[in-house]
């Protein structure tokens, strides 16, 4: 299966950059093709919502790194959205590239599956709530099938989820993709 990892957090060795790690570990560990995009590390600018790309074939008029993954997006069969949380949704960094699939909602559409990976400094039994909000009316508008949901509340620092379970369950999330 290829399976592209979006990641959001700007800590290159923070919490989530532990669940993704653990995740594609676990996903390459049976045979996945796994790519990752750190978009808080790449050149990902903000959709001008100029609609250039309904004329010119999801074509953006941003000339950046979503340029070159558009199509390493349309040919994953499981995009997984990795992101720390942040005011009860996910980061700005993963809502911008989430934004620019604007372009080319017609060729993401349907026949892809989608996991999330979350994790909070709070440990409410709400903290999640809005996120997986979000992540569900994505599904639904982009016509993806769940495949799970990984919520790690109460990790504040990569200090305190490498003491607990949250990373070993990242990587049995992925060792179950097939």
């Amino acid at each position: 299966m290829k399976v592209t990892v979006i990641t959001g957090s700007p800590h290159k060795k923070g919490t989530s950059a532990l669940l993704a790690d653990r995740f594609i570990e676990g996903a390459k560990e049976v045979g996945n093709e796994v790519l990752r995009f750190d978009a808080a590390f790449e050149d990902v600018k903000s959709c001008l919502a100029c609609e250039y790309c309904a004329s010119h074939d999801g074509e953006c008029v941003r000339k950046d790194a979503m340029n070159e993954w558009y199509e390493k997006l349309i040919a994953s069969d499981m995009i997984v959205f990795v992101t720390p949380l942040y005011y009860y949704t996910m980061s700005t960094q993963i809502k911008a590239v989430i934004d620019r699939f604007h372009g080319n909602n017609a060729k993401l559409a349907g026949n892809k599956k989608a996991m999330l990976l979350a994790t909070s400094y709070g440990a409410d039994d709400w903290t999640m709530e809005g996120l997986e909000k979000t992540y569900e009316a994505i599904l639904r508008f982009m016509n993806w099938e769940d495949a799970g949901k990984l919520f790690a509340t109460g990790c504040p620092a990569r200090e305190m989820i490498e003491q607990g379970s949250f990373p070993n369950q990242a990587y049995e999330l992925g060792k179950s993709i097939q």
